[in-house]
């Protein structure tokens, strides 16, 4: 979410160290946070001054009204606070409906002062603005300040001056302290928008002849502006509600959100309870919290939370690990119930999620049916079916009662099995799997001739028009079109479908998008910009929708995509403006800037006129970004889609990334072609829902939009309501409202002022908040009620009274759908036109591998590494293993060269072997060539390439050729003797043997080091005795023909992998046929040739050339005719 409430202590905090006013501010950081564990020696000792001043002390614990409580203590001295605190610190108290335990107060001086110099101070946000509320009477007995209060609007991106103060706001105050209070109020409006403050109340506020004291205050923060105030704000903690404790666990799961692309929330409301829910999606999660509300069981309800997002296999599987945990601790005498839900997804792959889930499930198993855990499950989405198949595998194979149910299934109707108001179906119907659509063998579903122009979209006859008619409410049909209400919203004076680029300036488009649309994507979505052409071709459109992306992190390029079955290139570039200079046609901007560039890209795009819509996928803007955008966007007549939103379509025409979700929920919802039904929605995930609902009760889908779960999105429930209105096409609208802001009043408005005539059938959720005994924050940001006016049920009871259809509960929301739409037919206003087979889409190889519809030998094999999980594996092995084991260097060889676990002395033996081979001067030829490349300019590869390359028989390369040679020997029964004359009989070298340098009589002590270890640590060293018999002969004739290094190594490892009992005598024999032992001095002399390039490099040395009194100039004498 964005605003959260931060405790008095943090708030003061910030208003000490960063106000600035002329305004002499007192007792400035002179606080003091006492709990059960603090020490108070040391207490006093940190603030001397709680042992000479009088004092205050108050709980921090967001609690409200705390003086009419009684939990604020006054003029107390350190002794008579200690006494105060002992009566209260630690016990349970009850606030309003809330039950907690005061554990965290504040300490701070006490302030003298009379009545007439208390004061109230409030800055809170809304959407056009900032507004300043000011009472010159503050305290305890403030009452209701929003009817007494001075108030003054400070538009967004302007500022509020000393004057506009003094004017507007300090009119009943002395004029001695108007000067002081101005200074004050000035300094912190503009502290309040440097910190990116939502709301701050300071109650009261005492001016005396000395300055200002702030004496309580209440205050939130905008979280979502972390990455910008951070510098400032330091680690903020966020207190829970007053009523609530902070688990653990809730951290834990805060933390992964925090670090993870996807969402991921999680609130504890009643951990002894029997219900659990698992959510995918922020708007799915309050509908199902309403649902077991409503059914009575809110008692239970042991948790909120959802995940969303694409989040990963490991991601899902630690959080439902965590609510496994924490439901299989206490057991509950009725059993308990897991309710895994969610909406349709709209590009979340469910399999991949699922198996997150099934893993912790397996994990689980034991606790879970020991605790008598039933599950139930009902999911939409991409791959769901493969997903489900996966849920009811492991409900077979652990015994553990799981059911599972899909999109033929209504979302919350497993909430009723759960609770036992309904019945269990045996065997639930399945919609058809994915392959039956996309890859369509009907007779009947033809593809289109390659000049498709008629598009299903287009209404074939004026009689789509509906006719006026009168309003639920009772006002006369020829009255209700020359009502503009509200008048900022309503294109008039002929422009009709105006775009912000026609001569009504700010005037925004009732039709935003026709199936001639062109967009533009910012952002390298490759998925999203190819389902987006895949529902292009199956709507029949001439062209893609996508004319170009836009990436700023790499240049101007092409990039691959499929239209239909051919494939074609789409521009991608830099930078915004050569976009729109090459593709004017473009009216519509996709943006998926992360939440960080979001707010610069938008403003940017703003600045080009052809531009009438905008979606915002991003979420996690700050709200003060998000209303200068606003401002903006209504300046220009720009509509803006989102932030925090998938964003919307319309079916046969147009839609925004990954709306809809995959083509065979395109198909299924048969968003390919124009309904009657336009509906508005904050949720993506619901949206898809109301695809799914709408398309399974009318006639389709006309127009959809999710606006986003900000608290102040960019377009408004009632500016597509107003559209939709306008829209001749469009015969019902259907609005999915939610708890927080009050948006859907001005739909009741238009309802009762008769601007809206169309049938509108409204839900709000989050019913369930009413029920809760403290404050939740919801999924989405904007999902808080601020004031009774803005709970969901006083929402659907004003939509009710106004003449709106509403449903009981969420559960009817499809049967209110089916009956207003079957007047609408019976009445003649709908006429539902004949089917019309979409065209067929191949579909994408990658996407029907993870089907299981094909099969293909893969191009490369391996079975060494597996980089695709959360976790890297090495032979099989998690690379927390290999170091939980201390494996080392030795270890992880053997893992990715033999596939063995090694013993502990062959991994030991191979590090020694990497030691001594790593360098033997600058003198050899590797050494040579690297540090020549080097000094010749040359990068770290090819300097490193240029030593590897002169490794062979002569230099380094005989460990291999010395253990083929030795082992034949060995093997065949040859003599020592016998092997050395044969050799010289054939005139060949035994490899292995020889040293330039080293000789019997001056050994060569990396040889002696690894024989002493072989010794000791190998159970047989056959062939190394041999190679040592063949050294005695060879030195006897020539003392420098000894047993070198790359021969010593050979033949060890020969021993090491025929004796250490990883390996048959094959496996030991192929191994060093095919080169493995080589490949010890190639790792080993790689480090002491990268040490000579860097040596070279750290000393500057330049261009080596051969020096001509070391180079023996050998000419053939001149010869002539």
């Amino acid at each position: 979410m964005s605003a959260k409430a931060i405790s008095e202590q943090t708030g003061k905090e910030f208003l000490y160290k960063y106000i600035n006013t002329s305004a002499p501010v007192h007792n400035r950081l002179r606080y003091a946070n006492v709990t059960a564990e603090t020490d108070w020696s040391r207490l006093t000792q940190e603030h001397p001054w709680l042992l000479t001043e009088r004092l205050v002390v108050k709980p921090d614990q967001l609690i409200k009204r705390r003086g009419k409580l009684g939990l604020v203590g006054i003029d107390l001295d350190l002794q008579g606070v200690q006494e105060w605190l002992k009566a209260r610190l630690m016990t349970e108290t009850t606030v309003g409906k809330a039950k907690g335990v005061l554990k965290n107060f504040l300490i701070e001086p006490f302030v003298p002062h009379s009545q007439e110099e208390e004061f109230y101070v409030c800055i809170y946000a809304t959407r056009e603005g900032d507004h300043v509320l000011f009472h010159h009477e503050g305290g305890v007995e403030v009452g209701d300040v929003d009817a007494k209060a001075q108030r003054l609007m400070v538009a967004v991106d302007e500022k509020l001056s000393a004057e506009q103060v003094t004017e507007q706001l300090l009119t009943h105050v002395p004029d001695d302290k108007k000067e002081v209070l101005a200074s004050f109020i000035v300094g912190l409006f503009n502290l309040y928008e440097e910190l990116y403050f939502t709301y701050l109340e300071i109650n009261p506020i005492v001016v005396t002849q000395e300055g200002v004291y702030v004496l309580d205050m209440a205050a939130k923060i905008d979280a979502t502006a972390d990455y910008i105030c951070k510098a400032k704000w330091g680690d903020v903690e966020f207190p829970p509600p007053f009523g609530r404790e902070a688990y653990p666990e809730e951290a834990y799961i805060a933390d992964l959100d925090a670090k993870s692309g996807a969402s991921l929330k999680l609130t504890l409301l009643n951990p002894r309870g029997r219900i659990w829910t698992m959510v995918a999606g922020g708007g799915a999660s309050v509908v199902y919290s309403d649902t077991i509300c409503d059914l009575g069981g809110v008692d239970e309800l042991a948790n909120y939370g959802e995940y969303s997002g694409a989040p990963s296999e490991q991601q899902t599987y630690d959080y439902a690990k965590t609510i496994l945990s924490l439901m299989t601790r206490e057991k509950h005498p009725q059993g308990k119930v897991l309710i895994i839900g969610g909406s349709i997804a709209n590009f979340t792959n469910v399999a991949a999620t699922f198996k997150g889930i099934v893993r912790a499930i397996k994990d689980y198993q034991g606790p879970l049916k020991e605790h008598e855990v039933t599950i139930f499950v009902r999911r939409g989405g991409p791959n769901y079916q493969e997903g489900l198949r996966v849920m009811g595998e492991v409900g077979k194979t652990t015994g553990i009662p799981i059911h599972v149910f899909g999109t033929e299934t209504h979302m919350t109707a497993i909430v009723g099995m759960a609770l036992g108001h309904r019945p269990i179906p045996n065997q639930p119907p399945m919609d058809a799997h994915t392959a039956n659509f996309l890859l369509n063998a009907s007779s009947s579903a033809k593809t289109p001739a390659t000049t498709r122009t008629a598009s299903f979209s287009e209404n074939k006859t004026s009689n789509d028009v509906t006719p006026a008619k009168k309003c639920k409410a009772g006002l006369p049909a020829d009255t209700l079109h020359s009502i503009m209400w509200p008048q900022k919203n309503v294109v008039t004076g002929g422009c009709e479908e105006v775009q912000a680029s026609s001569g009504c300036s700010g005037a925004k488009a009732t039709t935003l998008f026709r199936n001639n649309t062109k967009a533009i994507v910012w952002g390298m979505q490759t998925r999203a910009v190819q389902g987006m052409l895949d529902f292009d071709y199956v709507c029949s459109r001439d062209e893609p929708s996508v004319a170009a992306m836009v990436y700023p992190f790499t240049g101007d390029h092409k990039q691959k995509f499929y239209w239909g079955h051919k494939e074609i290139l789409l521009p991608v570039y830099k930078n915004m403006a050569d976009a729109m200079k090459k593709h004017t046609e473009v009216d519509v901007l996709i943006s998926f800037a992360s939440l960080r560039s979001a707010f610069d890209s938008t403003m940017e795009a703003m600045q080009y006129p052809q531009f009438h819509t905008i979606a915002i996928i991003a979420e996690g803007i700050p709200e003060a970004q998000t209303r200068k955008m606003i401002k903006m966007a209504d300046e220009k007549g720009v509509t803006i889609i989102g932030p925090a939103t998938v964003g919307g379509i319309k079916p046969g025409c147009f839609k925004i990334g990954n709306t809809g979700g995959m083509l065979d929920n395109i198909l299924a919802s048969k968003l390919y072609r124009p309904g009657s039904v336009a509906y508005v929605s904050r949720s993506g995930g619901m949206s898809n829902e109301l695809n799914n609902i709408i398309s399974r009760t009318t006639d389709g889908v006309y127009e959809g939009v999710a606006i986003g779960g900000d608290r102040y999105p960019g377009s408004t429930f009632m500016d597509h309501v107003l559209r939709y209105q306008d829209t001749p096409g469009v015969k019902m609208i259907v609005v999915l409202g939610e708890i927080g802001g009050t948006e859907e009043y001005r739909i009741c408005q238009g309802i009762t002022e008769g601007r809206i005539t169309k049938p509108v059938v409204c839900w709000c959720i989050g019913t369930c908040a009413t029920m809760f005994a403290s404050e939740v924050q919801f999924g989405h940001a904007g999902a808080c009620a601020n004031q009774a006016s803005e709970t969901a049920v006083a929402k659907n009871q004003a939509l009710r009274d106004a003449g709106a259809y509403v449903p009981k509960s969420f559960d009817e929301l499809g049967d209110v759908i089916r009956t207003v739409y079957d007047d609408l037919v019976a009445s003649g206003t709908i006429i539902p036109a004949q089917e019309v087979p979409p065209p067929t889409v191949p579909m994408d190889y990658s996407w029907a591998r993870e089907l299981g519809l094909i099969r293909k030998p893969a191009s490369f094999m391996t079975s060494i590494c597996d980089e695709r999980g959360q976790e890297l594996i090495y032979a099989g092995m998690p690379i927390t293993e290999v170091f939980k084991e201390e494996m080392g260097l030795g270890g992880v060889l053997g893992l990715l060269w033999f596939q063995r676990r090694l013993p502990r002395y062959a991994c030991q033996f191979i590090e020694m072997c990497l030691m001594v081979t790593a360098d033997h001067g600058p003198a050899v030829s590797g050494a040579h060539n690297t540090i020549v490349c080097a000094r010749a300019g040359k990068d770290l590869i090819s300097s490193l390439t240029s030593g590897l390359l002169t490794i062979g028989d002569r230099f380094g390369g005989a460990l291999d050729a010395a253990a083929k040679q030795f082992s034949k020997a060995f093997d065949s029964g040859m003599l020592p003797m016998e092997f050395v004359n044969k050799m010289k009989k054939d005139g060949k070298l035994i490899m292995g043997i020889g040293h330039r340098v080293k000789s019997i009589n001056n050994p060569d002590m990396r040889v002696q080091i690894l024989k002493d270890f072989v010794k000791q640590h190998f159970t047989s060293t056959q062939l190394l005795d041999y190679a040592l018999d063949v050294e005695k002969i060879t030195t006897s004739k020539k003392p420098n023909l000894i047993l070198n290094v790359d021969g010593f190594i050979g033949v060890a490892f020969v021993d090491l992998l025929r004796t250490c009992g990883g390996f048959t005598r094959d496996e030991a024999d192929e191994f060093v046929e095919i080169g493995a032992l080589n490949g010890i001095f190639v790792l080993g002399r790689s480090m002491g040739f990268i040490g000579h390039y860097l040596d070279q490099k750290r000393l500057k040395q330049g261009l080596y050339r051969h020096p001509w009194d070391d180079i023996s100039y050998v000419l053939p004498e001149h010869m002539s005719m």
